[in-house]
């Protein structure tokens, strides 16, 4: 398992290539792996989007993101889990999470990975400040719907 919270870039197809190199004891064992990436828009309600700032304490967020993952592999019965989130200042097109899930089946995979984003989507304790294209900043009240 690996959770990191970062405010390099993200580059998420390295990244999983790289982790999964490490994972040799598992050769055999995984049935199924769902991942998922996302990126940062250039909208959000109707209007366009320069950038955006997520902010965290970080003690607070690593605590919760690591609760979620135990809990999500116990559920799930998964082998393990990388959670890459993305904090700071990103720009359209920037990955801004990647959440990769490795299980025997792949019905528990795209359980656990969907779970996963839902639970950071709505309840993770990440701040987000929209910078809009035509001047001034937002925070983001709500995020949108899955």
């Amino acid at each position: 398992m690996q959770i990191e919270i970062t405010t390099d870039p993200i580059s998420p197809w390295q990244r999983l290539d790289s982790y999964q190199q490490q994972m040799p004891g598992l050769v055999g064992k995984v049935g199924a792996s769902a991942v998922f990436v996302g990126s940062m828009r250039d909208f959000n309600e109707d209007e366009s989007i320069s950038a955006m700032r997520l902010e965290h304490y970080p003690a607070m967020t690593l605590k919760y993101l690591q609760d979620l993952v135990n809990q999500t592999m116990q559920q799930w019965s998964l082998l393990d889990v990388l959670l890459l989130h993305r904090v700071g200042e990103v720009t359209p097109g920037d990955t801004i999470v990647l959440v990769a899930v490795w299980s025997a089946h792949r019905a528990e995979a795209f359980a656990a990975c969907r779970h996963l984003m839902e639970e950071l989507k709505s309840r993770a304790p990440f701040w987000k400040q929209e910078t809009l294209r035509e001047g001034g900043r937002r925070w983001v009240g709500k995020n949108t719907p899955g």
